[in-house]
């Protein structure tokens, strides 16, 4: 048997990882600037993470979700304590595709209705409804497409209001900042706009943190800059640090029922163990002032090179921003520097999702190596 190629693959094969930085079956280290798509949250292999793993692996990995399970508990409670989000009920899920799923699915159940409004170059997964609310037609197969979907203008309440006055919307959803599609963000005008006409046309609005979420931002919520308080929230990535978790928040002042939601895997005590792990590690190590420290030095860093067109983004989910395509600069990224960057549907943005647990050193190795990159490609094109 072989794999289904669905992934570009470079030829990197990493076999562990400590940290930021990753090792290959070769011996090399790379400073890993990625994260696995902004997984890796507290770092590779945390001394803690790793034990808190392992000893509730020697216990229980699993069991269903018709017993009672007091990790969920604990988990909630710690999730709310940390993120200031008390007034939320959690339900566990397994990754962000479907957290966004269980958002949407709760959204209609709430409101009868069955059209989303979504915004344009928003990635939101790359399952049914969470898909079809994902502007990039190549990805949704046919059956995805007969979901009612208006895709809009980010920025634009005219066109929010518009669509909304229809009353056949049962939830607006955006990305706090918008990972795959390029960095783009609402404004803060703009999510407070959109907050009060969902309150006005009885509409949820669901909030997608599955990458900015976690205190990748600098908050632990990005939406938290804007002083917003959204219906639903979607999370999974940072949530366990590399252990597939997801999850949702939704607002209590939205009932339950009995066969709503529910998952065979979603809230395994082993995800639980690993999501309770990063919480602490967040805390304890104090992450998310680390982030707004990192992301400081790296904004002033940045400034030191010239031929940038923007840099965008929060905290420590930045984008740079080039006028050419930055795929051959990554590569030389990857096999000349040995870091691991991202890309995105922006064939000229470089994308940075590094541990929280960076340091200023680090954001030097890069700032220095992308300026030996950027000689090399200028000499290149002028001896052409």
């Amino acid at each position: 048997m072989e794999l289904f190629e669905v992934y570009p693959l470079y030829d990197v094969t990493p076999v562990s990882a400590k940290g930021c930085y990753v090792i290959d079956n070769l011996g090399q280290k790379y400073l890993d600037l990625y994260g696995g798509h902004g997984v890796i949250s507290i770092g590779h292999s945390h001394k803690e993470y790793v034990s808190a793993l392992s000893r509730q692996l020697g216990q229980m990995g699993f069991y269903s979700n018709s017993i009672k399970n007091p990790l969920q508990e604990a988990l909630a409670h710690k999730l709310g304590k940390v993120s200031k989000c008390e007034d939320y009920n959690l339900f566990l899920c397994n990754s962000g595709a479907e957290a966004n799923e269980n958002a949407l699915k709760m959204a209609s159940f709430e409101t009868g209705k069955s059209k989303i409004i979504a915004f344009e170059k928003a990635f939101h997964g790359r399952t049914s409804a969470a898909v079809a609310v994902t502007d990039n037609p190549k990805i949704n197969a046919p059956l995805n497409s007969q979901h009612k979907v208006a895709f809009l203008p980010l920025n634009d309440e005219i066109a929010v209001e518009r669509e909304l006055s229809k009353n056949d919307v049962a939830a607006v959803i955006i990305e706090g900042i918008q990972g795959v599609g390029g960095l783009n963000e609402g404004s803060g005008d703009f999510f407070r706009s959109l907050e009060k006409l969902c309150k006005k046309y009885g509409a949820m609005l669901i909030l997608d943190e599955i990458q900015s979420g976690y205190g990748r931002s600098g908050k632990f919520f990005s939406f938290q800059h804007h002083g917003i308080h959204p219906d639903i929230i979607s999370m999974a990535k940072g949530m366990g640090n590399g252990f597939p978790v997801g999850g949702i928040l939704i607002s209590n002042s939205i009932n339950a029922s009995y066969g709503m939601l529910g998952t065979t895997f979603g809230g395994n005590h082993l995800a639980c163990a690993a999501a309770l792990s990063v919480l602490d590690i967040i805390e304890k190590e104090q992450l998310i002032d680390n982030v707004r420290e990192v992301s400081r030095h790296f904004l002033k860093r940045i400034k030191e090179i010239q031929n940038i067109k923007s840099v965008k983004g929060k905290g420590l989910m930045m984008g740079i921003s080039f006028d050419f395509p930055v795929s051959e600069l990554r590569k030389a990224l990857i096999f000349d520097e040995h870091i691991f960057t991202g890309g995105s549907s922006d064939p000229n943005l470089l994308r940075l999702l590094p541990p929280l647990s960076i340091g200023t050193d680090e954001i030097d190795r890069f700032v220095d190596a992308l300026k030996r990159v950027l000689t090399r490609i200028s000499n290149t094109k002028n001896s052409i």
